[in-house]
C-alpha cells in the first residue's frame, strides 16, 4: 500500500486524478490533501471521507509514512513544490507542464536520482482510448512503413474574454504538452521541429492555436489545435507505405468526468467509436476493417507508478521523453512563428 498525499485541491485533483485514486483502494491510500484555501463543503463530500485536509504542506513532508505526494499546483509552483518534496525524501508525480523551463526539470530529476526516487510527470492520455487504438493499428505492422501521423484536439469556442497572461496558460503548453507527448512515446525524439503558433480570438491572451510538425527522416507527425474548429476533423490519421487508419472520436473519459460519471460506473467512458482501418497485405489483397476501441484508463498512470515503486519497473515516462517534451515547448517562445529548428 502506498501512502499518497495532494498538494493542490483544485479541477485537476478532483477530475482527473482523485476518481482514479480512491478506485485503487488495494495499492493507494489518499492520506492528505492540501490547499492554500480550504473549501470546507468540498471537503464534506462522500468519496473524500478518510482524508486528512491541511493547509500546512509540513503535515504531509513530516510524515514518514507519505512516500508519494501530487503536484496539483499552478504551473509557476511545480518545481518549488516538487523539489520540496524530492528533499523531504517523497516520491512525486507533477501535474503539466512539468516545469516552466527544461533547466527546472533538469535539476528535479538529478535530485531524484541523488536520493533514489521518482519524479515523473503526469501524461495521463498516453492512455486515451483513441491514441490507445492507433497505437495498436501502428505496432500491428499493417499500416507498413509509418510514413504521416496527424494528431487534432480541436475546439469551437470563438468568444474569448480577454485574459492577459503566462504561456503556460496557452494551448501549446495546455494541449501540446499531451498531444506532444504521445508522438514522443511513439516516435522518440525527432531530428527537427516546425511551429506555427497564433492568438486568432484575443491578440492579447496567450496562444489559442497552434500546429507543430515533428520531422523524423522520411516520417512527418503533426499535432493541431484551434478554438475554432466547428466542424471536427478525425482525431488521428495515419498513412503507412501499406495502407491507413483513422480514429474519429476522441477519448470520452474526461466527457464522463466532467458529467460526474465516475470510473467505478459501468457506463464510464463506454461510448468510443472504433477506427477505420485500410491496409494491402503481404500478397497484394485489399482489406478494410473496424478496429474496436482499446478502453483508455488514466488511472494507468497510477498503476504504472505502482509498478515502478514497487518491483521497479521503468517509468511509464522516459527522462529523455520529459526533457525532449520541455525543450520543444520552451525553444517555440523563444523563436519567431512560424518557425524550423533542427534539434541535436
Amino acid at each position: 500500500m502506498i501512502n499518497n498525499a495532494f498538494i493542490g485541491f483544485g479541477k485537476s485533483a478532483t477530475r482527473y486524478h482523485l476518481p482514479y485514486v480512491l478506485a485503487r483502494k488495494d495499492k493507494f491510500k489518499v492520506s492528505y490533501i492540501f490547499d492554500n484555501v480550504r473549501d470546507p463543503q468540498k471537503e464534506k463530500l462522500t468519496q473524500y471521507q478518510g482524508i486528512e485536509f491541511t493547509d500546512c504542506v509540513e503535515t504531509i513532508l513530516n510524515d514518514p509514512q507519505v512516500t508519494l505526494v501530487t503536484v496539483c499546483t499552478p504551473p509557476d509552483s511545480h518545481f518549488y513544490y516538487a523539489k520540496l518534496c524530492l528533499e523531504h525524501g517523497k516520491n512525486v508525480l507533477v501535474e503539466k507542464p512539468f516545469t516552466p523551463t527544461l533547466e527546472e526539470a533538469k535539476i528535479l530529476f538529478a535530485l531524484a536520482r541523488e536520493k533514489n526516487l521518482l519524479v515523473t510527470p503526469y501524461q495521463n492520455r498516453r492512455f486515451d482510448s483513441c491514441f490507445l487504438t492507433i497505437k495498436q493499428a501502428i505496432e500491428s505492422g499493417k499500416l507498413g512503413k509509418i510514413i504521416e501521423v496527424e494528431s487534432h484536439f480541436d475546439y469551437f469556442r470563438p468568444d474569448a474574454a480577454p485574459q492577459p497572461g503566462s504561456v503556460f496558460e496557452g494551448a501549446f503548453y495546455g494541449l501540446g504538452v499531451h498531444t506532444l507527448d504521445q508522438i514522443l512515446s511513439l516516435f522518440g525524439r525527432p531530428q527537427q521541429v516546425a511551429y506555427h503558433l497564433r492568438h486568432l480570438r484575443q491578440p492579447g491572451n496567450p496562444d489559442d492555436t497552434f500546429e507543430a510538425q515533428l520531422f523524423y527522416g522520411d516520417l512527418k507527425a503533426i499535432i493541431k489545435t484551434s478554438h475554432l474548429v466547428k466542424v471536427p476533423y478525425p482525431r488521428f490519421i495515419v498513412h503507412g507505405t501499406k495502407g491507413s487508419v483513422v480514429c474519429y472520436q476522441i477519448d470520452q473519459q474526461e466527457t464522463c468526468l466532467k458529467n460526474g460519471i465516475m470510473p467505478d460506473h459501468p457506463d464510464f467512458a463506454a461510448d468510443q467509436q472504433c477506427a477505420l482501418l485500410d491496409y494491402i497485405d503481404d500478397e497484394g489483397h485489399s482489406h478494410t476493417e473496424q478496429l474496436p476501441a482499446v478502453k483508455g484508463d488514466y488511472g494507468r498512470v497510477y498503476d504504472a507508478i505502482y509498478a515502478t515503486l514497487t518491483e521497479g519497473t521503468a517509468n511509464y515516462v522516459s527522462e529523455q521523453d520529459a526533457f525532449t517534451n520541455l525543450e520543444i515547448l520552451e525553444r517555440a517562445f523563444h523563436q519567431p512563428s512560424p518557425s524550423l529548428i533542427s534539434l541535436s
